[in-house]
């Protein structure tokens, strides 16, 4: 199987890419972002593109992939809705259009967020941007799946970039075992979440949108 993983320096991004590398049945991963993750594997090839609006310069290196798993996003705290919607709508949509086009009908996962909100009208900003995001993917020639995690536990040493989170995770950490027991529905590690996307891209889904409860089933016992 050959991915393609968008995002690969964030905290999903990087649970993703580790899990891609660790899978036998992964014969390539390729990483698609404005930075090199610094990772070094034989699995492994990356891109490194500055402006993630325009994959004209390298649409003939993006055919071929079983997968895309588009894990890149941006905290939406102190930001103003346009700037957050040209990186939230307009990066995906970007990617998965030119995808759409060089392979139709290939499996495309995109990191949503519990809460989001497809009416596109809600009182909350980013709930609507990624409400946004999700109809225009949705719409695309893609076999598309939006997987929307709440709580995400960082494993394997990873971290956030963004510095408040990180905070959080460092005070939280302590907690999430007691947390999974009392709340196994609504907390997902990022190993969890990338063995699930390898696992929707084997054998697909009968759900197109899926919440924490339903990424967990693809893995779990």
């Amino acid at each position: 199987m050959k991915v393609l993983v968008f995002g690969a320096t964030g905290m999903v991004g990087q649970g993703v890419l580790r899990e891609c590398l660790q899978d036998a049945e992964v014969d390539l991963a390729v990483t698609v972002g404005r930075t090199a993750t610094g990772t070094l594997n034989p699995k492994l090839r990356e891109i490194v593109l500055r402006d993630l609006l325009d994959y004209t310069g390298i649409e003939g290196e993006l055919g071929g992939f079983d997968a895309c798993f588009f894990c890149l996003g941006v905290a939406s705290s102190g930001m103003k809705e346009a700037d957050y919607e040209r990186i939230t709508y307009g990066f995906a949509v970007a990617a998965a259009t030119t995808l759409s086009r060089v392979h139709p009908g290939m499996t495309f996962i995109y990191v949503s967020g519990s809460g989001t909100d497809r009416s596109e009208r809600g009182p909350i900003m980013w709930a609507r941007v990624k409400g946004r995001t999700e109809n225009a993917l949705l719409r695309l020639p893609l076999n598309a799946y939006m997987f929307r995690p709440g709580f995400i536990e960082p494993m394997d040493g990873i971290q956030s970039k963004t510095p408040s989170y990180r905070v959080f995770y460092k005070v939280a950490m302590p907690l999430f075992p007691l947390l999974r027991r009392a709340l196994p529905n609504q907390i997902l590690s990022t190993r969890e979440i990338g063995q699930a996307m390898l696992a929707v891209a084997r054998r697909g889904c009968g759900k197109r949108i899926l919440e924490t409860r339903d990424i967990a089933k693809m893995v779990r016992p």
